[in-house]
């Protein structure tokens, strides 16, 4: 048994319950080839290293337990960034909950809400605005913006979205453009993009 499989399988370990479907040398190939990437996209996204490794980690275990290797063969690599985005999406919502119900109980038990001088930091604030933009906006067009933004170019994003590059160009623009009307009603007039 490969080093990957070993490692997932100490992740988790009702991996034994159940065969594996991939063979370990290719697993472990499209493991090495992809999984830096993931995390990238993943730390683009969330901010945050730990969590963007632990949600990679997630992406290549429900690779491996896919039941059939052909239900991505051929295209593994758009299964895995389309799931990674996917998972990253959800992370951000479940933190954007989880942050509303902690605020408003902190300023049920203190009154007001103590701002600490890490939140005036400009460079935070941006990204937390972007954050809570991409978690509200449709999931595809988040999707897209997160993998343009992690260097893939008008083909790759094609390739991961299952599109015709021709209209990657469209799709990028409207997806921007949303991106851009719900950042200034979040933010109004706060500040220019």
């Amino acid at each position: 048994m490969s080093h990957t499989a070993q490692a997932l399988k100490a992740v988790n370990p009702v991996a034994e319950a159940r065969p594996m479907q991939w063979p370990d040398a290719e697993f472990e190939a499209v493991f090495l080839e992809h999984y830096s990437r993931i995390v990238g996209v993943l730390l683009r996204l969330l901010g945050e290293r730990t969590r963007a490794e632990e949600l990679a980690n997630d992406v290549f275990w429900k690779l491996y337990r896919t039941p059939s290797v052909g239900e991505v063969d051929g295209r593994v690599g758009g299964w895995l960034y389309r799931t990674a985005t996917n998972l990253g999406i959800d992370a951000l919502r479940a933190r954007a909950r989880r942050r509303k119900y902690e605020d408003a109980a902190a300023r049920t038990q203190e009154g007001t809400a103590a701002a600490s001088p890490l939140d005036d930091m400009v460079r935070a604030e941006q990204r937390r605005r972007v954050r809570e933009v991409l978690a509200v906006i449709r999931p595809g067009q988040a999707q897209v913006l997160i993998l343009r933004a992690s260097g893939f170019s008008y083909k790759q994003l094609a390739d991961v979205l299952e599109l015709k590059p021709g209209g990657i160009g469209t799709l990028l623009s409207r997806a921007q453009a949303e991106f851009r009307k719900i950042y200034m009603e979040l933010h109004g007039k706060e500040e220019e993009l």
